[in-house]
C-alpha cells in the first residue's frame, strides 16, 4: 500500500517510495540484479450506462462494463543503497489502461496526435551514489513523479483505494525526465531536487526546463510530512507561461490497524485557459482525505472522500467542481494474490457526467479489482 511505501521509503532517506531492495554484498553486480512483476486486472460498471461507455473524469477506470488487463509489469533493477553503490531500474508495463494514459510525449505517445498505445516504460534510470557526507544520490532518465500522496500501483506499491482521486489524474503529472538529485539529512529529515523536461514529456515541447522539489519530515515513526513543488513551462512553443503545484502531504499510521492521510494543492498556470479577452490564467485546488483501517489479518477497509476545485477547467477542461466518495474493501488471499472491491460516487456542479440519455450531475460506480504481485 502507498502508506507503507511512503514510510519505508522516507524512513530510509532514499530518494523515492518505491525503494529497491539493499543489494547483497560479496556479489558480482549481475549476480544482484533482480526481476518482479506485477499484474492489474478489473471490471467497472457505471450505473448512469454512459451512451459512450466512459467513465467521466476518471483515469486509469476509464471503460464501463467491461473487463480489461489495466496493466502486466515487470521490473529489472539493480539496487543502489549504499555510498559508492551505482544501479538501475527498467519498468516495462502492457497493457488495456494503465500504459494509454501514464505514456509520455515523444516516446509511447505521439507528440502531434496525443495518441498512445497499450506498451510503456513507465521508468528506466540509472543511479548513483556519491561519497558525500552521508551519500548524494542522483537518478538520471524517466521516472515516476514525486508529486502527490497516490501512485500508480506495481509490485512495490500499491494505493489502498482501486480507483484513483482527482487529485492524481489531473492535478500533477504522472511521469518525469531529467535529473534527479536526493540527501539524507537524518533519519527523519531527507530533500530531493528534480531537473527535467517537464510534465509527461521524454522530448520536451519547448525550450525551458521544469524544476521539482520535495522536502520530506519523519517526527516519529507514525508521521510523515511531505512538501512536494513543481515549476516550470508546460505550454508547447511557449517558454514564459509557467505552470507551477504546491503540495503537502501527511500520513499518520495511528497502529498496525488505523491510519489517516492527507492531501492538499495549488495549481497555477498562466495562460492556460480561452478567456472572453484572449488566454487567462487557471487556478486548481484541491483536499482529498485517506481513512486505513484492517478488520483482520487479510481483511481491510479503506475509504476517500475529496473536493477538486478546476476553476475555469485549466484541467479538466470544464469549468467546475468535482467532488468524490470512495469505499474500497480489500482481502488478501495471499501475499500474491489481492481481491478489491470500489464502490465510488462522483458528482459536480456542472452536468458533466454522460448518461444512457443526455448529461447528469453526478454518477456512481463499481469496481473489481485483481492484483497478483511477484
Amino acid at each position: 500500500m502507498v502508506r507503507r511505501a511512503l514510510l519505508v521509503g522516507l524512513a530510509a532517506a532514499v530518494l523515492h517510495a518505491q525503494a529497491p531492495p539493499p543489494a547483497q554484498s560479496g556479489k558480482k553486480w549481475y549476480q544482484t540484479v533482480t526481476l518482479n512483476g506485477f499484474l492489474s486486472g478489473s471490471y467497472n460498471w457505471n450505473f448512469n450506462q454512459p451512451a459512450d461507455r466512459t467513465n467521466a473524469f476518471r483515469v486509469f477506470d476509464f471503460a464501463d462494463n467491461y473487463w480489461k488487463l489495466d496493466v502486466a509489469e515487470a521490473v529489472v533493477q539493480k539496487a543502489a543503497s549504499k555510498k559508492g553503490d551505482w544501479g538501475f531500474r527498467v519498468d516495462l508495463e502492457a497493457g488495456q489502461s494503465i500504459p494509454e494514459i501514464e505514456a509520455a510525449y515523444g516516446l509511447f505517445r505521439d507528440p502531434d496526435s496525443g495518441k498512445a498505445g497499450h506498451f510503456d516504460i513507465q521508468q528506466a534510470f540509472v543511479s548513483y551514489i556519491a561519497p558525500i557526507g552521508k551519500g548524494l544520490r542522483f537518478d538520471a532518465g524517466k521516472y515516476v513523479t514525486h508529486m502527490g500522496y497516490e501512485v500508480v500501483d506495481g509490485y512495490d506499491g500499491w494505493n489502498d483505494n482501486a480507483t484513483r482521486s482527482f487529485l492524481f489524474g489531473y492535478a500533477i503529472p504522472y511521469t518525469q525526465t531529467g535529473v534527479r538529485v536526493s540527501y539524507p539529512f537524518s533519519g527523519k529529515l531527507s530533500a530531493q531536487l528534480h531537473f527535467m523536461n517537464g510534465w509527461d514529456e521524454v522530448t520536451d515541447n519547448n525550450r525551458g526546463k521544469t524544476a521539482g522539489f520535495q522536502v520530506a519530515y519523519t517526527p516519529t515513526p507514525a508521521v510523515t510530512l511531505t512538501v512536494n513543488g513543481i515549476y516550470g513551462p508546460e505550454q508547447k512553443e511557449d517558454e514564459h507561461d509557467y505552470r507551477q503545484v504546491w503540495e503537502l502531504t501527511a500520513l499518520w499510521k495511528a497502529s498496525s490497524r488505523f491510519s489517516l492521510g492527507l492531501d492538499t494543492l495549488y495549481g497555477h498556470e498562466a495562460s492556460a485557459v480561452e478567456g472572453y479577452e484572449g488566454r487567462e490564467q487557471g487556478d486548481w485546488t484541491g483536499i482529498a482525505g485517506y481513512l486505513h483501517t484492517a478488520v483482520t489479518k487479510k481483511l481491510s477497509l479503506n475509504l476517500r472522500g475529496e473536493i477538486f476545485a478546476d476553476r475555469g477547467g485549466a484541467r479538466t477542461g470544464v469549468g467546475q467542481t468535482l467532488k468524490e466518495v470512495t469505499a474500497t474493501p480489500e482481502w488478501r488471499i495471499d501475499k500474491h494474490v489481492i481481491l478489491r472491491g470500489d464502490l465510488r460516487f462522483d458528482w459536480s456542479d456542472g452536468e458533466v457526467f454522460r448518461k444512457a440519455n443526455g448529461y447528469a450531475h453526478q454518477q456512481l460506480t463499481a469496481m473489481i479489482n485483481l492484483l497478483l504481485v511477484q
